[in-house]
């Protein structure tokens, strides 16, 4: 148990009631805190569990902005029209420069690539083929017959993978001329 859960539970047992603000950034997700200002905790809401907001600045539906500079602990919350006009620019353009770079192909764009790479396949498995020819007939001229039938073979025994089981009949005579007790006679008949 988390300790803002217990420290919610003591209150409520205490008869502190615990209320809590909540509010939406601009994309939905709900944020929930004791209240908006600094110094208190933040929090997400999901279905299961309240996870502590992330570093960094979020704008909420109603223009504010909301800083993170320690994981689940509000800085500073602040109009976005004053401070955000200009970095405001400078993102659009960092991400203008981005979708150059880091831009989603479109499925005519995949089918052709994939053309392209089937078209270099082809141009590149017949080459291969008779380079290996070009390859094994210079290497056969130079070579001695000796070496080449030594090639040939393979390198190593195939493994058998049906092998038989050997059962190799071992027999103690420590002993022998003792007269045999009950445990000796249930041996014996159980090897053989």
């Amino acid at each position: 148990m988390k300790s803002n859960e217990m420290l919610k539970q003591v209150k409520t047992l205490l008869g502190m009631e615990v209320k809590l603000e909540q509010m939406k950034l601009e994309n939905g997700t709900v944020l929930e805190a004791e209240k908006f200002e600094a110094g208190n905790e933040i929090f997400i809401v999901t279905e299961d569990e309240r996870i502590a907001l992330p570093i960094g600045e979020y704008e909420l539906e109603n223009g504010m902005v909301l800083v993170i500079e320690e994981e689940g602990l509000i800085k500073e919350v602040k109009s976005s029209e004053s401070e955000e006009a200009p970095e405001v620019e400078i993102e659009v353009e960092a991400k203008e420069d981005d979708k150059e770079e880091m831009g989603y192909a479109t499925k005519e764009e995949l089918a052709e690539v994939k053309s392209m790479i089937e078209e270099i396949k082809a141009m590149l498995e017949p080459k291969k083929e008779e380079e290996l020819s070009q390859v094994k007939e210079e290497l056969s001229s130079e070579l001695p017959k000796e070496v080449l039938a030594e090639l040939s073979q393979p390198a190593v025994e195939p493994i058998n993978t049906n092998a038989e089981v050997v059962k190799q009949k071992v027999q103690f005579n420590i002993a022998s001329k003792r007269t045999l007790s009950t445990m000796d006679r249930v041996m014996s008949k159980l090897n053989k």
